[in-house]
């Protein structure tokens, strides 16, 4: 079912009455605490400015304790630092109560080129070393797309075969591989569905990422369960009291399952105050978690 205007109506009128009772008894959420999903931050727009000690103060403000550090933000933190800098920023982060969830690439295996292809897979083999240098977990990838002159197979297949060697390499270093559900055509979930299926490697996941297409076909449960055994412990939404997606029926099926992963906001608007908005973010992720509690 799709997510009408009357369901967001719904919802805002319950996430009311339920910010209003927590106000009233002095917390917010007390539920919530219980739960063991994290709010977490990617460096996408909200802190793509922001070096490592404002990220990490910033986060800290809004009790925000995970990031994933996109690539080409001001943090700075990519392949060509040197050996002292990863150890810097580490430190930084090991003396904050801010965790490196992981570290957030553009590299993509849909390439006709092969020799693209090889690029950017060893490109996501010095993104792994990096990212256990700072003391990450893992690293975001994507499909990325199909091409009109490839069968989708072959497309699937070698996507899916990158991600295998991938997958093992990154399971050397202890950095989990999180397949990002993206790209035209590739973010439909029976297509992610069907590079999981190649790409068999127990160290590949995939990332939830709260495109429109999560709707299409058969659902969001359906589409959902497509992947829910793979799904890996990131992932991405958008503002999650701004546009007509399905956030709080997400949150009842992460409830549902016991997800112990971080939701990352990826946040699309300029808030003037973004430490006020990630604030404001978390009170309404701890008031969806509540009511998915109560289902």
């Amino acid at each position: 079912m799709l997510y009408t205007k009357n369901t967001r109506r719904i919802f805002i009128r319950d996430l009311a009455l339920l910010s209003g009772a927590f106000m009233a008894n002095g917390f917010i959420s007390p539920q919530a605490a219980k739960s063991k999903m994290k709010l977490g931050l990617v460096t996408y727009l909200w802190g793509k400015d922001w070096d490592v000690p404002t990220l990490i103060k910033n986060c800290s403000t809004a009790k925000i304790y995970g990031v994933e550090l996109r690539t080409e933000h001001k943090h700075g933190v990519d392949p060509s630092i040197s050996a002292s800098k990863r150890k810097e920023v580490k430190k930084m982060f090991d003396d904050s109560s801010v965790k490196i969830v992981g570290m957030g690439t553009n590299e993509q295996y849909d390439f006709i080129d092969q020799d693209q292809l090889r690029k950017s897979i060893e490109k996501t083999k010095e993104w792994i070393k990096l990212s256990k240098d700072v003391g990450g977990s893992g690293v975001k990838v994507k499909p990325n797309a199909f091409h009109k002159e490839v069968p989708h197979e072959k497309t699937i297949e070698q996507i899916g075969k990158a991600l295998n060697e991938i997958g093992k390499f990154g399971a050397d270093y202890g950095q989990k591989i999180r397949l990002e559900v993206h790209g035209n055509e590739t973010q439909e979930l029976p297509n992610i569905k069907a590079i999981m299926d190649v790409a068999n490697h127990p160290n590949v996941y995939t990332c939830w990422n709260c495109n429109p297409e999560d709707l299409i076909g058969q659902g969001l449960d359906y589409n959902f369960n497509l992947v829910k055994d793979r799904q890996g412990d990131t992932v991405h939404v958008r503002e999650l009291n701004v546009d007509d997606y399905p956030y709080q029926k997400l949150m009842n099926l992460f409830v549902k399952m016991n997800y112990d992963g971080w939701i990352l906001l990826e946040c699309r608007t300029d808030p003037s105050d973004k430490v006020k908005a990630l604030i404001e973010q978390h009170e309404v992720f701890d008031t969806m978690i509540q009511l998915a509690q109560k289902k």
